[in-house]
């Protein structure tokens, strides 16, 4: 009997006694993979260029190329042969291809591997660009290094991968203004988004507590506006640490920025937060705010929070004021999209400017439908910026609170508090970027045990057991599904989704990457793979093995998974 088995075993086909072979390590999940026998040596193998790739997808591949170089110590070559799309039509070959291919859907690629080659194609720069990120995923994590590794197995596995991002818009928000990052530490985010196929970075850039941008018809912003006098301690509303505290970037050092996400296919979305969160514009330039005829004794702010004094948004002066510092914002950022904010903002000292009440009645406007004659002074802010913006080529996206009144058509909503701003916005035909604090909000703390968690705004606000016994964790992050209770007839409005992390209380580089990652991970996947793809168990199982590895390689300070 024993005879029989095994000469069964003998007579029956390897593949029956062959191991399944597993899916490689992708985040975010690829839309279509599948999986066939054997490898691909990638060490020493000769790279191809399509001579119709633009030269900044060609640039792209030598990168890689020269990384897979370095760090297997055998030379990959890169060439741009004439006639490389027949010769992949023909067949018979060996190497890595990289075809332009008009068919492939806007920052979607394929690729397909056998043991001889592997075929890559993409219509677009951004398309190349995660073509390469997919096939780093597939390698030695020694590939995000610098350092050779002659001993790891540098080979991709046979498969066919169809995918395209579920979301056009895949975003991330960085605070610069609470707590100041360094252009450096801008990029160390910039090369992370990258990695995980994110395209969006919106940068922060007034607030009450600071302002960073030049600006050069308005140099008191930065000489004063963008340093503060001290910041408040912890929790404590009436403390302030001695310290004088700022910086701002510099117009030189944007471009700077902008050219480096650029190389990474991430478009920079510039906000200035208008007309509240202004208090650093009015110790620059007092005159703008609501005083009558008499400047009050602004200061930057030490502590966080919203400060009540706002822009005299009816005297002329200060729309000018608006329209030239968005008019320097606009020629400096390639992006389609200007943020002016609109969120927070009081409008207590609009019931008695007498500037402010001189254009409400100049405007004819009235309480109406549960928003206040101030309220629809807002909505003339926003319609005037809209309108200036448009007509230098740009879009405006707005805080949720935007809706409130009458917005002209065009602009886009970000929804932050909560999905309902969204919801709104979609079924009344304007774009929206979904942003909800419950799944989105970056600085909430990350875990139940708040003492072993770093100090934040979920610790100021653990008085309120809600906040407490509610964290963001990785695992509530992952299930967000941005179309939930969006019709499917406006589900076409959601533009996408974006994380954010406001730095209030991240004063360090390495408490603002504990903040960001692996959640940002998380948002990927949100962002990109279809619902029926995700799957937690899966995905947390890919950081354990590969993808912290990953951030590891980057030099990221992340969360341990619990």
């Amino acid at each position: 009997m024993k005879r029989l088995i095994l000469t069964l075993a003998v007579l029956l086909p390897v593949s029956c006694f062959a191991a399944k072979v597993a899916e490689p390590q992708i985040v975010p999940a690829p839309q279509s993979i599948q999986m066939t026998k054997g490898t691909l040596r990638l060490k020493g193998i000769s790279i191809n260029c399509d001579p119709n790739m633009d030269a900044q997808s060609q640039r792209a591949v030598r990168q890689f190329a020269d990384r897979l170089s370095l760090v297997c110590d055998k030379t990959s070559s890169v060439a741009s042969p004439v006639g490389l799309s027949r010769t992949v039509a023909g067949g018979k070959l060996k190497g890595l291809y990289f075809v332009q291919d008009a068919s492939v859907a806007p920052e979607g690629y394929k690729i397909s591997v056998t043991k001889r080659s592997a075929v890559v194609r993409a219509s677009s720069f951004n398309g190349f660009l995660y073509s390469l990120q997919t096939l780093r995923q597939m390698l030695p994590v020694a590939i995000y290094g610098t350092e050779q590794d002659t001993k790891a197995k540098w080979v991709i596995p046979c498969c066919e991968i169809e995918d395209a991002p579920r979301f056009a818009y895949r975003g991330v928000m960085l605070d610069c203004c609470r707590h100041f990052w360094s252009v450096d530490q801008v990029k160390k985010v910039l090369d992370a988004m990258a990695v995980f196929k994110l395209n969006r970075f919106h940068w922060h850039l007034s607030e009450d507590q600071g302002w960073r941008i030049e600006i050069d018809k308005y140099p008191r912003l930065t000489e004063v506006g963008a340093f503060r006098n001290g910041t408040m301690v912890g929790g404590d509303w009436n403390s302030n640490d001695g310290i004088r505290y700022g910086g701002y970037y510099t117009k030189d050092q944007i471009r700077d920025v902008i050219a480096y996400a650029a190389e990474r296919g991430i478009t920079i979305v510039p906000e200035i937060d208008l007309p509240g969160h202004m208090q650093a514009a009015l110790a620059s330039y007092p005159e703008l705010g609501c005083a009558g005829s008499q400047p009050q004794p602004y200061e930057v702010w030490t502590i966080w929070g919203v400060s009540k004094q706002v822009l005299n948004v009816g005297s002329e002066k200060t729309m000018q004021f608006l329209e030239d510092v968005l008019g320097e914002v606009a020629d400096l950022f390639p992006s389609e999209y200007i943020h002016i904010g609109g969120d927070e903002c009081p409008r207590d000292e609009w019931k008695t400017d007498p500037d402010c009440q001189a254009k409400i009645a100049e405007l004819g406007l009235k309480d109406a439908d549960g928003v206040t004659a101030e309220g629809r002074l807002q909505n003339y802010v926003t319609a005037r910026m809209q309108k200036f913006l448009a007509g230098k080529g740009k879009k405006i996206i707005g805080w949720d609170e935007i809706l409130e009144g009458d917005l002209a058509k065009g602009a886009t909503v970000m929804s932050w508090r909560g999905t309902a701003g969204g919801i709104k916005a979609a079924t009344m035909g304007y774009d929206a970027i979904m942003t909800p604090t419950t799944y989105c909000y970056m600085d909430y703390v990350q875990g139940n045990n708040l003492e072993k968690e770093p100090f934040s705004i979920t610790h100021q606000w653990s008085s309120n057991k809600k906040w407490a016994d509610n964290p963001l964790t990785l695992e509530k992050v992952y299930g967000y599904e941005p179309l939930a209770e969006i019709p499917e007839e406006a589900q076409s409005h959601i533009l996408g989704v974006q994380c954010n992390l406001w730095t209030e209380y991240i004063a360090t580089p390495e408490h603002l990457e504990y903040m960001l990652f692996p959640r940002v991970l998380a948002i990927s996947e949100i962002q990109w793979s279809a619902p029926e793809k995700k799957d937690f168990a899966r995905f947390k199982s890919d950081l354990a093995s590969h993808e912290l590895p990953v951030l590891e390689k980057l030099g990221i300070n992340y969360r341990k998974l619990d």
